[in-house]
């Protein structure tokens, strides 16, 4: 998914200064963002109050939106570069396409996962004949220094693992591990995501590790996290030095827990591209709007998405700013 914003604001993120090393409850506001023609989508992060959680860098919530008479998702090709794209559904189904060729189409419970590396572009969109719902989150992952060159790939896993906890929790393991379960794909620093489903009337705790930092995205319903009950759209920033984390539900609900080590590089993140620098950021914009080094992606019915402008002053990476 594109950050399709026409003044992207930079954003530096990375380091332990902002890192909570106990345990928190910070409750951060969305920013409503249109997606193409049709889509609304709540911005979770980067976000005022927090930039990162492990190497988690932008949560995109959307729907449950009725698309019957309407296009849906039209995402039109953009690049990327330094990152992963995570694409999780609950309902509906989204279109991929990228400049490596793949062509796949992305459905509840499945795990589309991009990484970008040195460059890639691809585009996202409702297909034309498409269920009446769509929901669900778009997330990037940065990469480290050491991996963000490799060559761009694809991974779609239709089958994940799950964990069954006490008192009606089912998750599935979308990134990382969890409770002894691992998810197939590919990963570069440590770092976990999990999609939890809790049953009307669960109370639980879940095994979660002291060392990641963690954040709750609820999805549906109204569950209660460490305590904080959460609206559907919300992100609950928990910090690191937990061993477990409490879980309840008085209805059916679902959250995403989102965690991983702290970040320790320092990176600067603008419109859809992480780099390091500003020359890395402005040489990368060139290259998309020359034609050059990010391929061209096939079959989609419309053009490329234009590049903003940059910011008037250079882009520096300062750490993970609040």
């Amino acid at each position: 998914m594109s950050n399709l914003d026409t003044r992207p604001a930079p954003t530096v993120c990375g380091g332990r200064r902002d890192v909570n090393a106990q345990p928190v409850r910070e409750l951060l506001a969305a920013k409503q963002v249109a997606l193409g023609e049709s889509t609304m989508v709540r911005r979770l992060l980067p976000n005022l109050g927090r930039r990162m959680v492990g190497a988690w860098c932008f949560i995109d919530h959307y729907g449950p939106d009725d698309i019957a008479q309407e296009p849906g998702m039209q995402v039109p090709p953009h690049p990327h570069m330094g990152l992963q794209t995570v694409s999780w559904l609950h309902d509906g189904e989204v279109l991929h396409r990228d400049s490596v060729g793949s062509l796949q189409t992305v459905r509840p419970g499945e795990l589309g996962l991009m990484t970008s590396g040195r460059a890639i572009s691809h585009s996202e969109e409702s297909p034309r004949e498409h269920a009446r719902l769509l929901h669900g989150a778009q997330l990037w992952v940065a990469l480290p220094d050491g991996d963000r060159h490799i060559a761009p790939m694809w991974e779609h896993h239709a089958e994940l693992p799950r964990v069954t906890g006490g008192g009606g929790l089912q998750a599935t393991v979308v990134l990382g591990e969890l409770d002894g379960a691992a998810s197939p794909g590919t990963t570069f620093t440590p770092l976990m995501g999990a999609d939890i489903a809790l049953a009307a009337g669960t109370d639980t705790r879940l095994p979660v590790r002291p060392d990641f930092e963690y954040a709750a995205l609820t999805m549906s319903g109204e569950s209660e996290v460490d305590g904080v009950r959460l609206a559907p759209g919300s992100l609950l920033y928990l910090g690191c030095g937990r061993a477990e984390l409490p879980l309840r539900a008085d209805v059916d609900s679902a959250l995403m827990l989102l965690g991983g080590e702290p970040f320790e590089e320092k990176i600067v993140m603008w419109w859809n591209f992480i780099g390091r620098s500003h020359d890395e950021i402005s040489q990368a914009r060139e290259d998309w709007t020359s034609g050059s080094r990010f391929g061209e992606v096939h079959g989609y019915a419309g053009g490329p998405l234009p590049a903003p402008e940059l910011p008037p002053v250079p882009l520096k990476p300062r750490g993970r700013a609040r």
